[in-house]
C-alpha cells in the first residue's frame, strides 16, 4: 500500500468519526427532548409530503425535593418474630407496600427498611403526591393473603326492566347514528360532526381519524364493509359493530400483517405452566414429543393430537388452533410456527407450556384499511350486568399460614414454595383440596393473583407445594410474600411530612437556570482562551451534556437537587480534561512540532494527569454510593455517570475533531490555535 492510499484511509476513518459524533449528538438531543424534535417533525409532515414517525420518549425521573410529594416513616411491631425471622417480615411488607404504591400510580417510589436503635421503619418517598392522606390511606396496614377457588356459582339473568332499558337505549343510539349519517349526505361536514358528536375518545378528538384497521373483535362487522368500499366513500347505512352503530369512511387500503393457519400437539411436563394433569418429567415430555414428531403427517396429526395431546379440548379439535396472526401466543411457538413452510411439520418447540409438534396448514397476507369514523354506543348486557368474578373467597387466608419457605423437589431438583398451614388452616385446606382436584386454587395477595397452582391430589396433612418454572429468586420473592401475609407485620405511621410541588419546581428551576448559565460561561472562555480548541470543546461539551443526560434517562436516575449539583460539577471536571489537552498542544506546537504530532504528543502527555485526577474522583464517588444514603447518593450517582462520559468527551470526541482540522492549518497560524506565532 502507497503512503498516499494509507493517508486516505485514515483520513476516511476520521471522517466517519466526525459522523459517528454528530450521528450521536442527535440521537442524544432527540432521546433527551423528545417534545421539542416531534414538533420540528410535524412541521416537517406539513409542509413536505412526509410521513416521519415521531418519537417516543420517557420524561426524567425527579425526586421528591423537585417534584413535591409526600414523605411517611412507619414504626414496624416485629418483636413477635424470632431475630432469623424479622428481616423477612420486613423485606415482605417493604415489597407489599411497593406494589401499593406503584398500583396506585406513583412514579418513582422509594420504600426502604432501616433500624434506629431498637426501631425498625419503613421510609416511604412518593414523588409527584399532593393528597398525602390518600397516600397513607392507599398504604394501608397489614398485608392481606387469600386463598381462593374458581367461582361456580352461575350469573344471574337480566331483569325484564333491564333488557327493555338495553332495547330502548340502543333503538335511540341507532336513530341518533342514522341521523348524523343523513346530515353528511346533506353536505355537513363529517370531520365537524366526528369532532361534536362520535362517542369514541380518539376519533373524537382527531375529527374521526382512527388509523389503519384490521380484521380484530373490535372491528367486526365494519372490515367487511371497508373491503367493499372505494377510497374516500361512505357507506349509505350505519355499521354495526360490537361497539356500537358506526358511521365509517375508507382512507387508503395497504398489506397487513400475514396470518398463520396451524394445529399442534402439546405435551406438557411436571412443572409447566396451565399443566393440568403431568403425566410426565421433562425430559420424558422431550422424548414423547419425538416419537409422535417421527410418527406425524399431513393425514394422521389430528388423530395424534386426539389422542396423544395434553391442550384441554385437543379430544375434540384435533389440535387445530385456527388462524391467528403475532401476538396471541408465546413468542417461541410464533416464531416456529412463522418460519415453518406450509405443509411442513416442525418440533418439537418448547415453550412454559411444554413441548409442541407444529403442523402449518396455511398462511396468507391480510389487508388492513384507514378507518376515520363516528361512533354511537350500545348498551350490552354486561354493561349492566358485570361478569361475575371468576374467583370466590374460601374462608383460607394468610391467618391460617404458618410459614412459607424455600424448597426442592428431591427427585428433579426443581425449585418450590412449600407452604405450612396452622390446625384451622389444615381442616380448611383439606376442604378445599377434596373439592378442587384437577382445578386451579388461586393465592391473593393485597387483592392481586401471586400464583394459581393447581390442584394434584386432596390434601389432609396441612402442608402443600406450589410448583412452577421458578427460578431460585422467583421463589424467594413468592415466599417472603406469602410470609407477609401470613407474619401480619402492625406498621404504625410515626412521621408524615409534604413537600411543596411549587417549592420544588421553583428549585429546579433555579438549578437548570444556575448550570445553563454555567455552562455557557465555560464555553465563552474556553473559545475566548483557546480560539479553535476551544471551539471543538464546546461541540465536545454539548455531546458530554446531551449524552449524560440520555444517560440518566436511559438508566433511570433520580435526579434530585445534590444529582444535579453533581452534573454540574462533572461540567467542570469535562472542562479540565480538555485545558489539560490544549496547554500540552501549546507546548508541544512551541517544542516546533508539527500540528499532527503535537496532538498525538499532547493527547499522550495529557492523559495521565486526566487518569489520575479522574480516577480519585470515581473512587471518592464508590465510597459516597456505598456508605452513602439519600441526596448523598444521588449526588455521587450523577457525578460518577457524569466524569465516565467527561473522559469519553475530552479523549475521544475532542481527539477525533482535532485530527480531523489538523490539515487546515499550515505553520505560522497557531495563533487560531491559541498558541504565539512568535514562540514557534
Amino acid at each position: 500500500m502507497t503512503k498516499h492510499s494509507g493517508q486516505s484511509h485514515v483520513r476516511t476513518k476520521i471522517r466517519w468519526g466526525i459522523l459517528g459524533i454528530f450521528a450521536l449528538l442527535g440521537v442524544a438531543f432527540s432521546f433527551d427532548f423528545p417534545e421539542f424534535v416531534n414538533t420540528q417533525i410535524q412541521a416537517a409532515n406539513r409542509m413536505l409530503p412526509l410521513a416521519i414517525p415521531s418519537i417516543s420518549g420517557k420524561p426524567f425521573s425527579l425526586g421528591l425535593d423537585l417534584q413535591g410529594g409526600a414523605h411517611l416513616i412507619y414504626k414496624a411491631d416485629v418483636n413477635q418474630f424470632a431475630d432469623e425471622d424479622r428481616g423477612d417480615a420486613l423485606e415482605g411488607v417493604r415489597d407489599v407496600i411497593e406494589r401499593r404504591v406503584n398500583a396506585f400510580g406513583i412514579g418513582e417510589s422509594n420504600v426502604q427498611t432501616t433500624k434506629v436503635g431498637d426501631e425498625h421503619r419503613l421510609v416511604v418517598e412518593l414523588p409527584g403526591v399532593t393528597d398525602v392522606q390518600a397516600a397513607i390511606a392507599m398504604i394501608g396496614e397489614t398485608p392481606i393473603l387469600e386463598f381462593k377457588e374458581e367461582n361456580t356459582v352461575p350469573p344471574r339473568e337480566l331483569t325484564g326492566e333491564e333488557q327493555q332499558q338495553i332495547i330502548e337505549y340502543n333503538s335511540d343510539a341507532k336513530k341518533r347514528a342514522s341521523d348524523l349519517l343523513f346530515k353528511i349526505q346533506s353536505g355537513e361536514s363529517f370531520d365537524a360532526l366526528a369532532k361534536e358528536s362520535s362517542e369514541d375518545q380518539q376519533s373524537k378528538n382527531n375529527n374521526g381519524y382512527v388509523g389503519f384497521i384490521g380484521d380484530t373483535p373490535q372491528y367486526e362487522g365494519i372490515v367487511e364493509v371497508l373491503a367493499k368500499l372505494q377510497e374516500g366513500e361512505i357507506p349509505k347505512t350505519v355499521v354495526e359493530s360490537p361497539e356500537g352503530y358506526n358511521i365509517v369512511r375508507l382512507g387508503k387500503t395497504r398489506d397487513g400483517e400475514t396470518k398463520v393457519e396451524a394445529s399442534h400437539v402439546l405435551i406438557c411436563f411436571l412443572g409447566a405452566e396451565k399443566c393440568a394433569d403431568p403425566k410426565y418429567t421433562k425430559e420424558e415430555a422431550e422424548q414423547k414429543a419425538k416419537e409422535l414428531f417421527e410418527q406425524a403427517n399431513a393425514d394422521n396429526f389430528s388423530d395424534l393430537a386426539k389422542e396423544f395431546s395434553t391442550e384441554p379440548g385437543a379430544e375434540e379439535t384435533g389440535g387445530a388452533l385456527g388462524v391467528f396472526g403475532k401476538g396471541l401466543f408465546t413468542p417461541a411457538f410464533e416464531d416456529a410456527a412463522f418460519q415453518a413452510k406450509v405443509g411442513e411439520i416442525i418440533g418439537p418447540i418448547l415453550t412454559e407450556f411444554g413441548y409442541h409438534i407444529i403442523y402449518k396448514t396455511n398462511e396468507a397476507p391480510t389487508k388492513e384499511y384507514e378507518l376515520s369514523r363516528i361512533l354511537i354506543r350500545t348498551l350490552a348486557p354486561e354493561n349492566i350486568l358485570p361478569p361475575p368474578d371468576p374467583w370466590m373467597n374460601t374462608g383460607l387466608s394468610g391467618k391460617q399460614l404458618d410459614r412459607a419457605e424455600i424448597v426442592s423437589d428431591q427427585q428433579t431438583g426443581q425449585i418450590q414454595v412449600s407452604l405450612q398451614f396452622d390446625e384451622e388452616g389444615t381442616t380448611l385446606f383439606a376442604d378445599i383440596t377434596k373439592r378442587n382436584v384437577g382445578k386451579p386454587v388461586a393465592i391473593f395477595l393485597d387483592g392481586e393473583p401471586i400464583s394459581i397452582p393447581r390442584v394434584q391430589q386432596s390434601i389432609t396433612s396441612g402442608q402443600a407445594v406450589i410448583t412452577g418454572n421458578f427460578t431460585l429468586e422467583d421463589a424467594r420473592v413468592l415466599s417472603q410474600r406469602l410470609n407477609a401475609g401470613a407474619l401480619p407485620v402492625p406498621v404504625e405511621l410515626i412521621s408524615q411530612q409534604s413537600v411543596g410541588a411549587t417549592l420544588g419546581a421553583e428549585s429546579l428551576q433555579k438549578s437548570l437556570m444556575a448550570g445553563i448559565i454555567g455552562v455557557l460561561l465555560v464555553m465563552l472562555f474556553m473559545v475566548l482562551y483557546y480560539r479553535f480548541p476551544g471551539l471543538l470543546s464546546v461541540i465536545a461539551l454539548c455531546v458530554y451534556v446531551f449524552f449524560t443526560l440520555a444517560l440518566f434517562k436511559f438508566v433511570g436516575v433520580t435526579l434530585t437537587l445534590a444529582g444535579i449539583g453533581g452534573f454540574i460539577l462533572s461540567i467542570g471536571m469535562a472542562v479540565d480534561a480538555n485545558v489539560l489537552i490544549f496547554e500540552r498542544l501549546k507546548e508541544e506546537l512551541q517544542d516546533g512540532k508539527s500540528l499532527k504530532a503535537a496532538i498525538e504528543e499532547g493527547f499522550l502527555r495529557a492523559w495521565p494527569s486526566i487518569r489520575d485526577g479522574n480516577l480519585s474522583t470515581l473512587i471518592t464517588c464508590l465510597v459516597l454510593m456505598w456508605f452513602g444514603s439519600g441526596f448523598v447518593q444521588g449526588f455521587a450517582i450523577t457525578l460518577f455517570i457524569g466524569i465516565l462520559t467527561s473522559m469519553f468527551s475530552a479523549i475521544t470526541v475532542t481527539r477525533v475533531m482535532l485530527r480531523f482540522v489538523a490539515p487546515w492549518f499550515r505553520a505560522g497560524t497557531w495563533f487560531f490555535l491559541g498558541a504565539k506565532n512568535k514562540d514557534i
